[in-house]
C-alpha cells in the first residue's frame, strides 16, 4: 500500500512551476513505463500548455486545482476542480487557463 497525498503534492508542483522557465512541474504517482496504467501529477503555470500529441489508450484528466481547457482540434472542453475530462482518441492539448493542478491518468 502507498499512500500519496495529493493536496500537498499539488502545492508543491504548483511552487515549482510558477518557479520553471517552462511554466510546468510533474511527478509519477503510480505506475510507469513499465506497468499498463499510469498516473502523473502535473502543474501548469496559468497560459502554458502541454503540446498538442496523440496518446494511445485511455487518458483522463482529473483537474485538482485552477482551470483547465482540453483542446481536440476545432473541441474544447473546459475544467475545473472535481472535473474528470475524458480525452478524445486524437490529437489533443491541455491548456493552463489559470494556474492548475491535474491528475493525468493513461493506459497502454
Amino acid at each position: 500500500m502507498t499512500k500519496v497525498s495529493l493536496t500537498a503534492l499539488v502545492r508543491d508542483l504548483l511552487a515549482l512551476a510558477r518557479e520553471a522557465d517552462s511554466g510546468r512541474s510533474a511527478t509519477t504517482v503510480h505506475g510507469g513505463h513499465d506497468r499498463s496504467l499510469r498516473q502523473t501529477v502535473m502543474a501548469l503555470r496559468q497560459g502554458e500548455h502541454i503540446h498538442e500529441h496523440e496518446h494511445p489508450g485511455e487518458v483522463t484528466v482529473h483537474v485538482l486545482h485552477g482551470r483547465v481547457r482540453l483542446v481536440a482540434g476545432p473541441d474544447s472542453w473546459d475544467g475545473q476542480p472535481g472535473d474528470l475530462l475524458v480525452m478524445p482518441e486524437r490529437r489533443h492539448r491541455v491548456e493552463a487557463v489559470q494556474d492548475c493542478a491535474f491528475l493525468f491518468t493513461t493506459t497502454r
